[in-house]
C-alpha cells in the first residue's frame, strides 16, 4: 500500500477483504499464562500423562471451559508433549529356508511353553527337538528357566546325545543372553535366530509344540515321575520314536 499510495479501505475493497479482519491483532490475555501454569504443574506432577487427560483434568475436574484447541496449541508451544520411546527391535538377517537335515544332530530347535497348574500357578516347559527325524530330546519343565537353566538342560542333553552343529531359536531374552552365546561358543555350536514375529521359520518346533500342548499338557496331569510315551511321526515317515516328556520328581519339583 505504501508503494503504490493506496489506502488500507481502498485494497482491502479491491481483494475483497474485510478491513476489520485486516485490522485484527491476537491479544493474549492472562489465561493463556493460567493455562500454561496448569500444563507445566499438571505434566510435572503427572509425568504419564498426555494432552488428553490433562484436557479432561482441567474441563471435567477443574470445571475450566477452554475450548481444546486453546488448550492443544499452548501445550505444543511448551513442548509438553510425551515422548514415545519406540521399540527396540533386533534386526535379524532372513535365515535359509526350512529344510530336513541329512543326518542326527545337524540341527537342533528350542523353544518355550508356558501352562498352569490345577492351583493356578504358571510354569514353563523348555522343548528341544532334532529337526532331523523330530525326536524330542528333553523337555525341561520348572516355575522358571532362565538362561543358566538352558545351559545345563543342553549339557545334559549332550552327555547321552552328542553335540548338535546348529540351534535354531527365537529371539526370547534366554537365547539372546551372553551365557548362552559363550557356551556355544565354547562348544563350538552354531546359533540360528530366526527373524522376530516370524515363528513359521522355526516351524519343526512350533509343530512339536502343538503336540505337547494338545496331547500331553490338556489331557494329563503333571506327575512326579519320569515317564516316557512312545509315538508315531508323521513327519519321518510314521516312524516312532522315545519321548521323554516329563522329569519334574526330585531334580525339579512342582
Amino acid at each position: 500500500m505504501s508503494k503504490h499510495g493506496v489506502s488500507i479501505a481502498l485494497a482491502c475493497r479491491t481483494f475483497q477483504i474485510s478491513e476489520t479482519c485486516y485490522r485484527y491483532e491476537r491479544k493474549f490475555s492472562d489465561e493463556n499464562a493460567e493455562i500454561a501454569d496448569w500444563l507445566v504443574r499438571l505434566t510435572a506432577n503427572r509425568r504419564s500423562w498426555g494432552f488428553g487427560l490433562c484436557f479432561l483434568y482441567l474441563r471435567n475436574v477443574k470445571g475450566f471451559r477452554w475450548n481444546h484447541k486453546r488448550v492443544y496449541r499452548i501445550y505444543c508451544e511448551l513442548e509438553l508433549n510425551l515422548r514415545i520411546k519406540p521399540k527396540k527391535r533386533l534386526k535379524r538377517p532372513k535365515p535359509d529356508e526350512l529344510a530336513v537335515p541329512d543326518a542326527p544332530n545337524q540341527t537342533w530347535s528350542m523353544d518355550f511353553m508356558a501352562d498352569q497348574l490345577a492351583d493356578g500357578r504358571s510354569f514353563r516347559t523348555l522343548n528341544v527337538l532334532d529337526d532331523f527325524n523330530r525326536e524330542g530330546l528333553g523337555i525341561e519343565v520348572d516355575f522358571s528357566l532362565p538362561a543358566m537353566r538352558v545351559v545345563r538342560s543342553l549339557n545334559r542333553i549332550i552327555e547321552w546325545r552328542g553335540k548338535p552343529a546348529t540351534i535354531r531359536v527365537d529371539n526370547g531374552p534366554e537365547y539372546v543372553s551372553g551365557l548362552l552365546m559363550e557356551w556355544a561358543e565354547k562348544r563350538g555350536i552354531a546359533i540360528e535366530y530366526i527373524q522376530p514375529g516370524k515363528p513359521q521359520q522355526n516351524a519343526y518346533i512350533e509343530r512339536y509344540n502343538r503336540t505337547v500342548r494338545h496331547e500331553w499338557l490338556t489331557r494329563t496331569s503333571l506327575k512326579r515321575y519320569r515317564r516316557h510315551r512312545i509315538r508315531p511321526r508323521n513327519g519321518s515317515g510314521h516312524t516312532t520314536t522315545i519321548d521323554p516328556t516329563w522329569q519334574s520328581a526330585a531334580s525339579h519339583p512342582l
